[in-house]
């Protein structure tokens, strides 16, 4: 069974990420590695996770002209990667020059799979309003760059859980939602605030959860992955 549970390696040294993985034996995992192990650790990294048989989602949120996002994704899909992303409010010609630059680079028959962050789980409305001055309910926002990701051709959303079912219901399941902000019901919630159980996070339809602390700050991180396994997928 492929692994739906995305496990975040936001490691400051690649000695800690190895580390971390020769904990889990012979699971074939789905890890991201996001912008601190990236820029700590470099893209050799991505290297020898591969070389260990585990799926990849790129987490670098490109936002930039469309050309440059083109440029850059080619570059990511060299890498052999099984997924990246994009942020919405880069506008739907960004996202198809994404998925343009992806094509363009892939080093199989499949592309990498490209997703757009909507509303990050540190906002809420109160950040949309102020300071943001997005006069629209978070709910809005998040469907409409949604069905503009959809537009552009790619294959799915970061957004919250609490808004998973909304944009299955609108744009299909299988449309994907990829959703951060997960926690076991024992952990805290941290600088997160639209967080959710991977129960939850089932009943609302998560395509993946992606999962940090809750698994790799355990005691043990196999034991505690399971039990995340056993609630999204059992």
């Amino acid at each position: 069974m492929e692994s739906r549970v995305i496990i975040a390696l936001d490691f400051k040294s690649k000695e800690e990420t190895i580390n971390f993985l020769d904990k889990f034996q012979n699971e074939k995992l789905y890890v991201k590695v996001g912008m601190e192990a990236i820029y700590g650790q470099g893209f050799e990294l991505i290297k020898e996770i591969k070389e260990r048989g585990h799926q990849i989602f790129l987490d670098l949120k490109c936002h930039d002209i469309p050309n440059t996002v083109k440029g850059a994704m080619r570059q990511l899909a060299r890498l052999g990667v099984d997924m990246v992303n994009v942020h919405a409010s880069g506008g739907i010609a960004m996202m198809k020059a994404a998925i343009d630059g992806l094509e363009e680079g892939k080093v199989t028959d499949q592309r990498p799979l490209c997703i757009a962050v909507t509303c990050l789980t540190s906002l809420d409305q109160g950040i949309l309003d102020k300071e943001l001055l997005i006069e629209k309910s978070l709910e809005s926002v998040v469907l409409h760059w949604a069905k503009n990701a959809k537009e552009a051709s790619l294959d799915g959303v970061v957004c919250s859980p609490l808004e998973s079912k909304m944009i299955h219901e609108n744009l299909g399941e299988d449309f994907l939602t990829v959703t951060p902000g997960i926690r076991l019901l024992e952990d805290s919630v941290d600088d997160q605030r639209r967080v959710t159980t991977p129960t939850i996070a089932k009943e609302l339809t998560s395509s993946y959860i992606v999962v940090g602390r809750t698994i790799t700050k355990a005691k043990n991180p196999l034991e505690r992955y399971l039990k995340v396994v056993e609630e999204f997928q059992g």
